[in-house]
């Protein structure tokens, strides 16, 4: 079962379902569909080879519909307007702009809007959004909107649609392995040295050691349990080089936000301290339940000294 651009190797999740038949399975389980013919597909993923430069995730064409799929790792709030770019880029790319000016009316394929997340950020199973939740302005009636369907792909999720579709199913399944040996070899890793991993100045080499373990480790369980069998025996390698790189840029994002949290309790902290020595008690009171109230004290807090 062969991946239709062997180039296009960014996530697993890419590589799983950069195939027609996956892919067509993947879409029959969202729409509750039968289509049975890969050939149904028409592929138009952005591969970055045109003169905008973009690449997007997946997108195809069926049933005269534009599906654009993107894969998360991290919450996006921002994915509406990612969406509206690949989407023209998508259409610029159907109807060259002579054909816009014609006198006749064009035919164009109705767009839809999913994005998978199986971040390990706490998400609902379904959540939505949409591009005019972004406009400064509200508006009742938008002269543009464009709705994204996110859905959480994580073990435990979306359990209908994960039993509709075996190879999500087994995508889930591999992730949940590969975090379960990440956090077991690096928990066994602080164990066993003097300096704990997080305090390594320059630890990318040690994680990427130790997620490559962790992938193998998940694909040998996947393989073992009849799990995607085909797709990791066939692409065993690749799918360790990615995996690393895909698993080092979450615990990358995560550290980050570890870090952005930290530092929002120390700042809040040091802002009730100072309100404290005010005497303004009733503020601090006040700030815990108003979050607009809070901004404004820190605003305050930071041109105190102005």
């Amino acid at each position: 079962m062969s991946i239709e651009n062997k180039n296009y190797k960014d996530t697993v999740f890419r590589m799983l379902f950069n195939n027609k038949v996956r892919l067509l399975e993947l879409y029959n389980a969202i729409n509750g569909t039968s289509y049975h013919n890969p050939d149904d597909l028409t592929i138009t993923t952005l591969n970055g080879e045109t003169f905008l430069k973009m690449k997007n995730d997946l997108s195809f064409i069926i049933n005269f519909e534009l599906n654009l799929f993107e894969h998360q790792s991290t919450p996006c709030p921002n994915i509406p307007l990612r969406d509206l770019y690949y989407l023209a880029a998508n259409l610029k790319e159907i109807y060259p702009t002579e054909k816009i000016y014609s006198t006749s009316m064009l035919q164009i394929p109705a767009p839809r809007f999913f994005m998978f997340y199986n971040g390990t950020t706490s998400m609902n199973d379904k959540v939505i959004y949409r591009l005019s939740d972004m406009f400064i302005h509200h508006m009742d009636s938008p002269s543009v909107e464009l709705i994204v369907t996110a859905l959480n792909v994580n073990n435990g999720h979306n359990k209908e649609l994960m039993e509709a579709c075996e190879a999500l199913k087994g995508y889930s399944l591999f992730v949940e392995k590969v975090r379960k040996y990440k956090q077991e070899a690096e928990a066994e890793y602080d164990s066993s040295h003097s300096t704990p991993l997080r305090l390594l100045v320059d630890n990318q080499k040690v994680m990427k050691k130790l997620i490559s373990k962790s992938v193998s480790k998940a694909i040998d369980d996947c393989i073992q349990e009849d799990i995607l069998q085909d797709f990791f025996n066939e692409y065993r390698k690749e799918i360790i080089e990615v995996g690393v790189l895909e698993y080092s840029y979450e615990r990358h994002m995560q550290m980050l936000q570890d870090e952005s949290y930290d530092a929002g309790i120390n700042n809040t902290n040091a802002l009730y301290s100072w309100l404290d020595s005010e005497g303004r008690q009733a503020d601090i009171i006040k700030a815990i339940h108003d979050r607009d109230f809070l901004s404004k004290l820190f605003e305050e807090y930071s041109n105190r000294n102005s």
